[in-house]
């Protein structure tokens, strides 16, 4: 089912979302902290009147005149002295009886104390209250005045207007609210720069194309008939595809092997050593319990740092088409191009002869080349039993003709037919390829001449091809068996290679004697059971 494409673009989503969360993180703590703000600001206020209210219930001029040892008009003074200093709204000291004894205004003094709220301190309470006076709403704190003996001889209130503590509560509360804005701010920039940083470390995808990608990605590895693994820069498997898993099933191992390590679960792959070296490894086989894998294993670079390889293979029998190519069948059509092109050139010369009418010449010609084809392929055919060697033999015999050498055969004993054809195969390989490598030693050679020998015994079956070309220096006849080296150019040095890869699998093996101007002589030992 094909998924929707989303309203909003992934940037878009996250930056609503990171400011909304911090846009509402902070308004909560503005209501939070305001409320307190305000409760601790009107708090504080609170404590500085009833502070101011003690400080002047125990001033010796207020409690001295309230006991009637100096003149009343001594707390007027005091009392405006002390709201000038303190800032307050008011400081009315009062008698028992609630008779204002200072004011602000001197008009009010003589007369009651205003508010209904001062009660509780003539009683000997102290408290604060909000009430409404000649000076409109305040805010009072109320403290008993004590004479020296203890006993209970008026009050004092102080007084700070209420609008004053509603805007010292709003001052406290800007500050607040420049810093939530501030953090709205912050929050938006940094959701800004979030959504960015994690739109580009997604190379610029949205989630739902992400999500197809991989869809697309697993459904290519899945369908793929390659078997494919990979790991991460520690060597453990991280992903691997179902034709894989098939394969690794037929070896033995059933078990899951994401997570695991390589080398524990297929050494043979080596797979750490592309992770060490970052060298690729191309078209190697690998056994895995009786199968044999053609693998193809390469690093995986992120920047100038590898974090994992991957390898690619298949099982060699499903490619035998393409190994025939690479080894035997090109040999083969090689051959028969060569025979046909030597029957061309001597149906010329027939041709030629029966137009110029030379009859006895035309006669002995025929004679001359049946009489060698016969003892040629009759020779190759009474020691060689095996018709599909025997037929290679014979084409390379034309093509080293058609190059203009000499190549001889020649055996001991008969070499009978193997009972696995895979053997017919692998020789055709070593044959083939050390043929062309003579010839090719040969081509600055004016007499070019190659021999190949044979010697079947107690099933076992030693080979010499020789030439009397060039030959090799000690530095090159030490690296002539290793895949890619060659003095040819590029895209060479695959020949002797498959000859050693060839003796592997036959469990043979070979002897090189060469030196430079003398030519070259290759011996091979063959274990041939028939």
């Amino acid at each position: 089912m094909r998924k929707k494409k989303p309203l909003f673009r992934l940037q878009t989503t996250i930056t609503v979302l990171v400011c909304s969360v911090v846009a509402l993180a902070l308004l909560v703590t503005d209501l939070l902290i305001s409320n307190e703000v305000g409760n601790s600001t009107q708090k504080n206020m609170e404590d500085k009147a009833l502070t101011i209210a003690r400080m002047a219930a125990h001033s010796p001029v207020i409690v001295e005149a309230l006991d009637r040892k100096r003149g009343e008009s001594d707390i007027q003074s005091y009392a405006n002295e002390m709201t000038r200093i303190t800032n307050v709204e008011f400081i009315v000291v009062m008698d028992m009886k609630g008779i204002r004894l200072s004011h602000p205004n001197p008009d009010q003094i003589g007369h009651r104390f205003v508010g209904g709220d001062e009660g509780p301190v003539l009683n000997g309470h102290e408290h604060i209250s909000t009430a409404k006076g000649t000076l409109g709403y305040s805010l009072r704190a109320f403290t008993p005045v004590y004479s020296t003996n203890g006993k209970q001889i008026g009050a004092v209130s102080v007084g700070i207007s209420l609008n004053k503590v509603n805007q010292d509560v709003r001052n406290s509360k800007k500050v607040i609210y420049l810093a939530v804005i501030f953090g709205i701010l912050i929050g938006v920039m940094g959701a800004v720069i979030l959504a960015r940083k994690i739109k580009k470390s997604m190379f610029g995808l949205e989630p739902y194309e992400i999500g197809k990608l991989l869809e697309e990605r697993s459904a290519m590895l899945q369908s793929t008939k390659e078997g494919i693994l990979a790991v991460d820069q520690d060597a453990h498997i991280t992903l691997i595809n179902n034709e894989a898993l098939r394969l690794f099933k037929e070896a033995g191992k059933n078990e899951d092997p994401v997570g695991r390590s390589v080398e524990e679960y297929i050494p043979n792959l080596r797979l750490k050593d592309v992770l060490e070296t970052g060298m690729s490894r191309i078209n190697e086989e690998v056994d895995l319990s009786g199968i044999t894998l053609m693998s193809n294993q390469l690093p995986i670079s992120m920047g100038n740092e590898i974090v994992g390889a991957i390898t690619t293979f298949r099982d060699k029998t499903e490619i035998n088409q393409l190994a025939e190519e690479l080894t035997g069948v090109k040999l083969y059509a090689e051959a028969l191009r060569a025979q046909s092109h030597e029957f061309m050139n001597k149906l010329h010369v027939i041709l030629g002869l029966v137009q110029l009418e030379k009859y006895e010449k035309l006669s002995e010609y025929i004679n001359q080349i049946s009489g060698h084809l016969q003892n040629e392929v009759g020779y190759i055919v009474s020691k060689v039993k095996d018709p599909a060697l025997a037929g290679f033999i014979l084409g390379k015999m034309s093509y080293a003709r058609e190059f203009g050498a000499e190549l001889t055969f020649t055996g001991e004993g008969i070499l009978p037919e193997p009972y696995n054809p895979e053997v017919t195969h692998e020789l055709i390989t070593i044959l083939g390829n050390l043929i062309d490598n003579a010839l090719e030693a040969l081509m600055k050679q004016e007499e070019k001449k190659l021999s190949v020998h044979f010697d079947y015994y107690d099933h076992e079956l030693s080979l010499e091809v020789s030439d009397n070309g060039a030959g090799m220096n000690e530095e090159m006849s030490s690296k002539i068996f290793s895949k890619g080296f060659s003095t040819k150019g590029t895209n060479r040095g695959l020949g002797l290679f498959l000859v050693k890869r060839s003796l592997e699998k036959l469990h043979g093996d070979i002897d090189l004697f060469t030196k430079e101007g003398e030519g070259t002589r290759f011996i091979l030992t063959i274990p041939y059971p028939n």
